[in-house]
C-alpha cells in the first residue's frame, strides 16, 4: 500500500482523530483566541478612541481657555483705558481747581496791594506834608505847621500829581 493508496482503516482513524482534534479546538480553543484578539483590538481601537475622546475634550477645554484668556485682556484693557480717562480727567478738574484757586489769590492779592498802596500813599503823604511844612518853616523861620492855608496848597499839589499820573496811564 502506498501512499497514494491508504489503509482504509489508518484513513477513517485518521479522519476521526482529525475531526476530533478539529472540533477540541473550535470548541476550547478557537473561542479564547477569538476572545484574545477581539480584547487586544478593543485595547486597540479602543485605546484610539479614549485617545480621540481625551484630545477633542482637551482641544475644548483650550479653546474654553484661550477665549477667557481672550475675555480677560479685553477686560483689563478696558479697565487700563477706563482709568486712563478717569485720570485725565482728574487731573483737569485738579488743574482747573488749582486755576480758580490761583486766580482768586492774584485777585486777593491786587486787592490788597490796592489797599496797601492807598494807606501807604496817604502816610507818605501826610508825612510829605509834615516834613515839607517843616523844611519851609524853618527855610522862613517861622513855624508854619499852624497856618491854615498849609494843608490846602499841599491838597492841591497832590491832585495835580494826581491828575498828571492818571493822564499818562
Amino acid at each position: 500500500m502506498g501512499p497514494l493508496q491508504p489503509n482504509a482503516a489508518e484513513l477513517v482513524l485518521g479522519l476521526v482523530v482529525f475531526f476530533l482534534i478539529f472540533g477540541i479546538l473550535g470548541k476550547a480553543v478557537l473561542p479564547r483566541i477569538e476572545k484574545t484578539l477581539a480584547a487586544r483590538e478593543d485595547a486597540i481601537g479602543g485605546g484610539m478612541e479614549r485617545a480621540e475622546t481625551a484630545r477633542s475634550e482637551a482641544q475644548r477645554i483650550y479653546e474654553e481657555y484661550q477665549a477667557e484668556l481672550q475675555a480677560a485682556r479685553h477686560e483689563a484693557a478696558r479697565l487700563r483705558q477706563a482709568a486712563a480717562e478717569e485720570g485725565t480727567a482728574l487731573i483737569a478738574a485738579i488743574r482747573a481747581e488749582g486755576q480758580q484757586q490761583r486766580d482768586r489769590l492774584v485777585a486777593e492779592a491786587k486787592v490788597q496791594l490796592a489797599a496797601d498802596r492807598i494807606i501807604a500813599e496817604a502816610e507818605l503823604r501826610e508825612d510829605v506834608i509834615s516834613v515839607a511844612t517843616e523844611l519851609a518853616g524853618r527855610v522862613v523861620g517861622e513855624p508854619l505847621a499852624d497856618l491854615p492855608r498849609t494843608r490846602a496848597i499841599a491838597d492841591a499839589f497832590f491832585a495835580e500829581l494826581d491828575a498828571k499820573a492818571t493822564a499818562e496811564s
